[in-house]
């Protein structure tokens, strides 16, 4: 499959063929892709029929929409099975596409949705790259109005902890930065607070954005929600972010969604806007996105303008985030939920059927 090939291995993929073809598939995956090998035009006939459909390293199960369009989310299927979500986000001055880097993850926190499924792998750099290439061709097939032509802005705040693949994760950040011609500025890696990752993202050539996401401004709540923290607490990974910032000049955002009853109090406000004031850290707020398999909800409206407030009034740089795609499952895991709850189903009614027939 191409994109499971390092753009400098292409050749090795058409070893009868001159050194231009290989330049020319590279073009066509990375730069300028498209859904179907059918529409490279300047590769002859047999090499588009030979990639065919081994174009993408999986095949999309679920394609929704919402926001009028301005949304839209992928669940993905590899070849062995594994899950992949990816989101595109468009706004009239950016297309952000919202990217996983682990099939499942295995951080555990509370109230994700990804974590409540566990952890099934490591995704591959090419496996990570395809998504931004689906996600271009597919802008590049049907244009969203209003919206950028093309992925603009790239996060990786889907499924998994970027950091815990670091592999796979800084290879696809070089092919999007080198080959892909993304801005290291349009690049984001969302860490619940891998603490050794980020002194690795720190040690490499790339200076993109690192957002932490942190959800709890003291040690006890943020162990109940994040049980990374027993192992980095919030002194360490706040260490980790400032060192990052030093070497890289790159405001740190600290991510945080809002949970009713659990960190949505004045005093965790105030909390968190102390620990932004020290690391010179914007805060984006995000009112958290319901998922099945958790008692966890999003604050009322009151309560989010008091926790908003609160947090100028001390002095923070704070954004609250939309919430965006609800009715299609948007946030990290709820799309997989469904489709998983969705095969239960199926199985349990053969199995009714199976039963009845006997």
């Amino acid at each position: 499959m191409p994109y499971l090939t390092a753009p400098e291995a292409l050749a090795d993929l058409l070893p009868d063929e001159p050194r231009f073809r290989s330049n020319q598939l590279e073009h066509w995956l990375y730069r300028t892709p498209v859904l179907d090998a059918s529409l490279m035009t300047n590769l002859p006939g047999h090499i588009r029929e030979r990639i065919g459909e081994a174009l993408w390293p999986f095949s999309v199960e679920v394609d929704q929409t919402a926001d009028g369009g301005k949304t839209r989310k992928w669940l993905f299927r590899t070849g062995d099975g594994a899950s992949i979500e990816t989101v595109l986000m468009g706004y009239p001055r950016r297309t952000t596409l919202c990217i996983s880097s682990q099939a499942g993850c295995a951080m555990g926190c509370s109230f994700c949705a990804t974590g409540q499924f566990g952890f099934e792998r490591h995704l591959r750099a090419g496996e990570i790259v395809a998504q931004v290439a689906y996600a271009a061709a597919s802008l590049r097939a049907a244009p969203i109005t209003g919206v950028p032509p093309r992925v603009t802005n790239v996060v990786f705040m889907g499924m998994g902890e970027p950091l815990a693949n670091p592999g796979g994760v800084f290879e696809a950040i070089r092919r999007m930065i080198d080959v892909m011609g993304i801005s290291a500025r349009a690049i984001t890696v969302s860490t619940v607070g891998h603490v050794p990752g980020i002194y690795r993202l720190a040690d490499t050539p790339w200076s993109v954005n690192l957002a932490v996401s942190l959800h709890a401004a003291d040690d006890a709540l943020r162990t109940r929600l994040v049980p990374l923290n027993e192992r980095y607490d919030i002194g360490a990974v706040v260490e980790a972010a400032s060192h990052y910032f030093a070497v890289k000049g790159r405001r740190i955002s600290l991510e945080w969604a809002l949970i009713a009853g659990t960190n949505d109090t004045e005093d965790q406000a105030r909390k968190l806007a102390a620990i932004a004031r020290g690391l010179a850290a914007h805060i984006n707020v995000i009112a958290l996105n319901p998922t099945p398999l958790s008692a966890d909800r999003p604050p009322d409206a009151a309560t989010i303008r008091s926790f908003m407030r609160t947090l100028r009034d001390e002095g923070a740089n704070a954004t609250l985030r939309d919430t965006r795609g609800q009715d299609i499952d948007a946030a990290c895991g709820q799309l997989r939920i469904r489709s998983a709850a969705s095969e239960q189903r199926e199985r349990a009614q053969e199995a009714d059927h199976a039963t009845d027939e006997g």
